[in-house]
């Protein structure tokens, strides 16, 4: 986002409502006598708000009216416009062509009034229910190292999330582009906070696809090229949805999804929440027009697929890959390279990486510390892109390889990086106006993003970490992953089975499992990340796994928190084809922990896998790292604390964070290989855990010169 306009716009602002040391931003309102319904009704500012909050029902079965809500008990956050600002929203309904006149009286429909109506009312107002507060301005999501524009947490009544845009001029917020008046904000209700705001809220409903051809009829956006390459691959149609309209129709009829379900433990019940919606999402890290003009040499309203192919061709990218015009080809240079751009899933400048229980990192100041890495299988032909960040990175970057402190005594900091392993810098996006659309986000990068031999090479020489949960789009498409907010429904979610509608397109999930997540915030718990999965009944599914990024040997490493006698035994399964997977090992005892004990329900019994706690001797500390992987067992990661945030033990030190090599076998890049795991218990109370996974190449696990490191 440009912060110059958004600047000028508040100066102008500040300039109407006087010197900055005439108003005393500090002053709280507080109304608790008050409900919000009652506050607006009693300021004329708002007249034409409180008059359409009682024109617009919540729902359309509902028989209550906004107005009415708001003067109930709950937890709301209004952003109340003011008659001026509804004012001008109707002039530029004018200046669009949709209105001959700017008032109520020249729709020319109902429908359309109704909309618009709804459009006002829905985008205003936060619905945190009982469980979750509203928000003040304080309680706003900071700014990353990535952009000055952060995402609400929970959606509005017309289910987007809104976006806090923060400003370099003091005490000026905007929200979608839209001022905060800087007196009238923080009034405290009885059932919520007003902000009064200068315009009605009303992010765009458009989808990437839409906003990509106006680039490209414009010629004035920032991704001119990096669109045109996207319309020649035909992938517009694809980037045109925004949800699966055929889960919302089984979702409201209510008979074949369950909206939830309920697990017993030991007579004890917890509820389970389904996913209301199965919403579609895309990131798109694109090239910008003024790398393409200085790449090419031309202008950018010059420059042809043509032109591109060249460049691409001249710089040796995908040398396999044809070079015919025939783009929509999957072995086509083009569409190659403008897929290994794309993401399936919509990451906002929060979650490009997942920071939580990394080694020093606090909730409160939120500074990143220690790598924090991602993984994710791009579009087209699945290949990885990795997500980075750390304290010394200063932002966010694509495909970077520094060199660390990962020595035993280490820190884990990055010590340097050398010139060809920077990566690219991840741009800050442009959420204003009708680029904040709703189905992706789009940024820009200035360096050429292609899936090189280096890059490849470079991963295969790194051990490769991913959270589970990070497989799958559908959780970062439906704010499932490691959700911030804390009511029942999001903290605890039930995913359907194939049999009732197969919700996650890279898990299969019979009819006999009960697919349980955790987003596990506040618990304490050891995991990674802090979330939980947790898969009951008679378990037995089947999950697409990331690509390697060269053929070579790997281990594949499963690492869970053993703690508990609920755990279960599966038979693991490993392979190619999906109808047939081998059965690799024999079946793993999750109830097996590092300190030697199995927990069972009829107590602990003794087992030997080698293991020992660290000493000051780290020679004796790396002969027990041995013995364990002669039992196929490893100890915990030391990137992570064994706990929450800030915790001082970290999983190695935990005796029961373990990781186990599941298989070593020689993955090739263009195959796809599936995991199986099924239970061979049948105690439904069992239950099959995950954590994270991991791929380490032999270049890396068994190298004479430097062993793998204990991170």
């Amino acid at each position: 986002m440009k912060k110059s306009l958004l600047n000028a716009l508040a100066i102008i602002t500040l300039v109407m409502a006087g010197c900055t040391e005439d108003i005393d931003t500090s002053a709280r309102y507080v109304f608790k006598e008050e409900t919000i319904t009652s506050y607006l009704s009693k300021h004329e500012q708002y007249s034409e708000y409180y008059r359409l909050l009682g024109e617009v029902m919540v729902s359309n079965i509902s028989e209550t009216n906004v107005r009415q809500l708001l003067s109930a008990r709950g937890h709301y956050t209004v952003f109340a416009p003011t008659n001026d600002a509804i004012q001008e929203y109707l002039d530029s309904l004018v200046s669009q062509g949709l209105l001959t006149e700017a008032n109520w009286e020249s729709f020319p429909s109902q429908r359309k009034l109704d909309s618009i109506r709804q459009v006002i009312v829905f985008n205003s107002i936060i619905d945190s229910g009982d469980d979750y507060s509203y928000y003040e301005i304080n309680g706003f999501p900071p700014q990353t190292s990535t952009s000055s524009s952060v995402e609400i947490p929970l959606p509005n009544m017309n289910d987007r999330k809104l976006v806090v845009q923060y400003t370099d001029v003091a005490d000026s917020l905007y929200i979608n582009d839209c001022f905060i008046d800087i007196k009238n904000r923080d009034i405290l209700c009885i059932n919520g906070v007003i902000h009064a705001m200068h315009n009605v809220i009303s992010p765009s409903n458009n989808t990437m696809d839409y906003l990509l051809r106006k680039y490209i009829e414009n010629e004035k956006s920032n991704y001119v090229v990096s669109a045109k390459i996207v319309q020649a691959c035909g992938l517009f149609d694809q980037l045109s949805v925004w949800r699966d309209d055929k889960y919302e129709e089984i979702f409201e009829a209510g008979a074949r999804i369950p909206t939830s379900m309920d697990s017993y433990e030991d007579n004890t019940k917890q509820t389970f929440h389904t996913p209301e919606h199965r919403y579609i999402g895309f990131t798109f890290f694109a090239e910008t027009d003024k790398f393409w003009a200085n790449a090419i040499g031309k202008d950018v309203t010059e420059i042809t697929l043509e032109d591109v192919m060249e460049y691409l061709d001249a710089e040796g990218v995908y040398p396999e890959a044809k070079r015919d015009n025939n783009y929509k080809s999957e072995d086509n240079l083009l569409y190659q390279f403008i897929t290994y751009h794309f993401l399936p899933e919509r990451l906002s400048a929060d979650k490009l990486v997942y920071h939580y229980n990394e080694k020093g990192y606090n909730l409160n100041n939120k500074t990143p510390t220690v790598p924090v890495m991602e993984y994710y299988t791009t579009m087209g032909k699945r290949r990885l892109l990795k997500l980075f960040e750390s304290r010394e990175s200063n932002g966010v970057y694509i495909n970077r390889f520094p060199n660390l402190d990962n020595e035993r005594r280490g820190s884990y900091h990055e010590i340097s990086c050398d010139a060809d392993k920077v990566g690219i810098k991840v741009g800050e996006p442009n959420l204003v106006g009708e680029n904040n659309i709703r189905n992706g986000i789009i940024y820009p990068i200035d360096k050429l993003l292609y899936y090189s031999y280096e890059t490849r090479a470079n991963l295969q020489k790194y051990r490769i970490r991913w959270a589970v949960p990070s497989m799958w789009p559908e959780f970062m498409n439906n704010d499932i992953r490691c959700s911030e907010i804390t009511d029942e429904k999001h903290k605890n979610v039930y995913i359907p089975t194939d049999e009732q509608y197969k919700y996650l397109e890279d898990v299969d999930i019979s009819k006999d499992t009960e697919f349980y997540y955790w987003t596990g915030r506040g618990n304490g718990w050891q995991n990674m990340q802090g979330d939980e999965m947790t898969i009951r009944g008679l378990t037995d599914c089947i999950m697409r796994l990331p690509p390697v990024p060269m053929r070579g040997t790997y281990e594949l490493r499963f690492a869970i928190q053993s703690g508990g006698n609920k755990r279960g035994m599966v038979q693991f399964y490993w392979g190619s084809n999906k109808d047939k997977l081998a059965a690799m090992g024999i079946p793993m005892d999750l109830r097996q922990a590092a300190d030697n004990t199995l927990h069972t329900l009829g107590g602990n019994v003794p087992s030997d896998i080698g293991y020992a706690q660290d000493t000051d001797d780290d020679d004796y500390n790396a002969e027990v790292d041995k013995r364990m992987r002669n039992f196929g067992f490893m100890k915990g990661c030391n990137q992570y604390c064994a706990g929450g945030p800030g915790t001082s033990t970290m999983m190695r030190g935990s005796n029961i964070c373990i990781r186990r090599i599941i298989i070593r076998e020689t993955m090739d890049p263009d195959v796809t290989y599936y995991i199986r795991f099924k239970t061979v218990m049948d105690s439904k109370l069992l239950f099959f855990y995950m954590d994270y996974m991991e791929y380490c190449a032999k270049e890396v696990y068994d190298n004479p010169e430097h062993p793998e490191d204990i991170w």
